[in-house]
């Protein structure tokens, strides 16, 4: 039996990032909504993932909208390398495949050039009470947010949204 081998992700280079740790830069020009590749790694289901203890320094840890997580540094690919930025020019796309399984696609938003660094929005959340300060962003956008977490709707913007809930 062979090992898994992560897919190849020839539009991305890894190489060292002036926001953190390694990034992931275009290796050619690319248009809007040019495919960059699957994001590949261990899959946990939601128990697992309560069950295990995580390295809380440096993780690379997808949770999709079916609450399977995805764990980029067991059997990733480049993909796990693109950074957060409150002004991202890629983003993450759900989508399924042909044998039905939910896979996560990165794409881009917009046109890149060339060793352009690739970045997408983490609107990561908080579910054990710790603040925007714990999670502090340090990409240098016009408009930062100064976190990682995900933007706070107004509550204008939150009374206006259609409810999910029946009558």
């Amino acid at each position: 039996m062979s090992k898994y081998a992560p897919s190849a992700t020839p539009c991305i280079r890894v190489s060292p990032s002036g926001v953190h740790g390694l990034g992931a830069f275009a290796t050619r020009s690319l248009p809007a909504f040019a495919l960059l590749g699957l994001y590949e790694g261990r899959r946990y289901t939601p128990a697992q993932v309560a069950a295990k203890q995580w390295n809380d320094q440096l993780t690379y840890l997808f949770t999709l909208s079916n609450e399977e997580t995805i764990d980029g540094a067991k059997g990733g690919n480049a993909t796990r390398h693109l950074n957060h930025s409150c002004e991202p020019n890629c983003e993450a796309v759900e989508e399924y495949d042909d044998a039905g399984k939910l896979v996560l696609k990165f794409q881009t938003l917009r046109a890149v050039e060339a060793g352009d660094e690739l970045f997408i929005d983490y609107c990561l959340t908080a579910d054990d009470g710790s603040g925007p300060e714990d999670y502090p962003c340090r990409c240098g956008a016009t408009n930062c947010r100064g976190t990682m977490l995900a933007p706070v709707e107004a509550p204008e913007e939150a009374d206006q949204e259609p409810s999910a809930s029946g009558a």
